[in-house]
Order: structure tokens, then C-alpha cells, then sequence
């Protein structure tokens, strides 16, 4: 049995470049904030703000992934650790969406006005 050391310095700056490089978009976008996605709007909510969620849920993934070493284990303990976070993250956003969506209706169509 051999202590053969592998360099991981090739990973590790793959994955520092793949989450700048994601990072930038996000930023970017948040700067320009393209009209074409800001006005467009998509189950409720407009496509720049879907952009956002879905770059940050596939950082905080890949971030698991790579620095919590999950590809290299077993696809059930894979599974046990990536699909309940996927069903929270969902559920939340559901919740956030749904409640939002009322709140907004209620102060828009009523005679309660916005003091805040």
C-alpha cells in the first residue's frame, strides 16, 4: 500500500474560477439590470430575480460538491444529504412566493395603505 499525495492545486482552481466566473454574472446583472429580464415576468416574479435564485442554488450545490467532498461518496449518501436541502429550498421559495404575493394583494386592493 502506497502514501501517494495527490495534488488537488488543479481542482481547486477550477472551482475558485467556475464560482468567480458565476459570481460576476451575478453581480453584472445586478448592476445592469437588463430591462429585457427585470420587466419580464415569470410565476410571479420577474425572470432577473429567477436568474439570481438559480446561480446562487447552483453556488451553494457546487460548493457542497466540491469543498464537502460529496462527489466521491456513495450516490445513496449523495442523495440523503442534496435531496432534502432541494425539497426545503423549494418548499421556501414556494412560501416566500405565495405569501408575498398575497400580502402585496392585500395592500394593493384594499383600503389599507403602505406607511412603510
Amino acid at each position: 500500500m502506497s502514501d501517494v499525495h495527490v495534488s488537488n492545486t488543479k481542482r481547486i482552481w477550477f472551482v475558485f474560477g467556475l464560482l468567480s466566473v458565476v459570481t460576476t454574472v451575478e453581480v453584472f446583472l445586478g448592476i445592469i439590470k437588463p430591462e429585457s429580464l427585470h420587466l419580464t415576468n415569470f410565476l410571479g416574479m420577474n425572470l432577473l430575480n429567477w436568474i439570481f435564485y438559480i446561480l446562487t442554488i447552483f453556488k451553494a450545490y457546487y460548493i457542497v460538491w466540491a469543498f464537502m467532498h460529496m462527489e466521491g461518496e456513495k450516490s445513496i449518501l449523495r442523495k440523503v444529504v442534496v435531496v432534502p436541502v432541494i425539497f426545503l429550498v423549494i418548499y421556501l421559495l414556494f412560501i416566500l412566493l405565495t405569501e408575498a404575493d398575497y400580502i402585496f394583494e392585500v395592500f394593493k386592493n384594499s383600503t389599507i395603505k403602505w406607511n412603510f
